[in-house]
């Protein structure tokens, strides 16, 4: 079901599904009934329950799996409404489809599972099970108001777990360009660690699990859909950048409105997203059409991550 258009404001770039769009996308949708081979499936969206598609499923076909389910809060996701749990529930819901991954990676695989605070230890005890902890990502997710009686919650987590200890991670791909405030020399003049620019001093900076350098999609971004928890390509750039090689096949059981899928094609990946709402299950769709036309990821330009508003301004021309 389609959700009703909302009035939006000339400048705003929200990217949103027209009616006449919805049975082209729809065309596109595939849902699984049956066991299936890696060839049907790649670079495909699954309509319909992830529980439902899980097992049906090649074994250890993925190199990575990105999954950001529901966290343990009352939150409508259009036509389907997720409530919160007692915390041993949520834990019991969150083993019901994690246990199932391990079959579906590779040896070589990993594996990264969003939550809040209130979720995180639970995901940290399932995963533990069935995976090897590596890390605990915290972001920050500044949007939202303030809280009057308690701290401004401006933060999510992101765990990271491996199949073994034989683990793809690529250091050189994440760096994060960062400007320089305190610009040291060698005895004989020259930057040391760092680069003078037109647009000013950079250092390449090695990534820590503290990720400051994201800006959540909003009505002026070219990647904003109307999803309530939609990630920031530029998170899950990160992510497949550090922990996949390129042709690497990435799965998202929770697509949402196609974040992962998107960003894997731009960055030469292959995918395959399981959503069970039809309305963005064709959005993703439309978005994956738009990629193979911009492939630019925002924030991410130079074979590196640049920090948030540091990056020289383009004109207008080339937005």
């Amino acid at each position: 079901m389609s959700v009703a258009p909302k009035a939006r404001a000339p400048r705003n770039r929200t990217l949103v599904l027209e009616v006449a769009e919805q049975a082209r996308y729809e065309a596109a949708l595939l849902t699984l009934t049956g066991p299936c081979v890696a060839a049907a499936v790649e670079n495909r969206t699954l309509c319909q329950d992830s529980l439902s598609a899980l097992d049906w499923l090649p074994t250890q076909s993925f190199d990575l799996v990105f999954a950001d389910p529901p966290y343990n809060l009352n939150k409508a996701f259009n036509q389907q409404r997720f409530n919160k749990q007692p915390l041993a529930d949520y834990e019991a819901w969150l083993e019901g489809w994690v246990s199932r991954l391990p079959r579906l990676l590779k040896p070589t695989g990993a594996v990264y599972v969003c939550g809040d605070w209130e979720s995180s230890a639970a995901l940290q005890s399932v995963l533990a099970r069935h995976f090897i902890l590596r890390n605990r990502i915290t972001w920050e997710r500044e949007k939202g108001r303030g809280a009057s009686h308690n701290w401004k919650n401006c933060a999510e987590d992101i765990w990271w777990a491996t199949c073994t200890d034989d683990y793809v991670f690529n250091l050189e791909a994440v760096k994060l360009k960062r400007q320089v405030r305190a610009p040291y020399l060698h005895d004989d003049g020259q930057p040391k660690d760092w680069q003078s620019a037109e647009a000013g001093r950079f250092r390449l900076t090695a990534p820590s699990n503290l990720w400051t350098d994201l800006t959540v999609p909003f009505w002026s971004m070219r990647e904003n859909t109307d999803h309530p928890t939609q990630k920031p390509e530029k998170l899950l750039a990160k992510i497949l950048l550090a922990s996949t090689l390129p042709g690497a096949w990435v799965l998202d059981p929770f697509l949402g409105s196609g974040t992962t899928s998107v960003v894997a094609k731009k960055l030469g990946r292959r995918y395959l997203g399981i959503e069970q709402d039809r309305h963005y299950c064709c959005l993703a769709e439309k978005r994956l059409a738009l990629a193979a036309l911009d492939p630019r990821i925002q924030g991410y330009e130079d074979g590196c991550f640049w920090e948030r508003n540091s990056r020289p301004l383009r004109p207008k021309s080339q937005e």
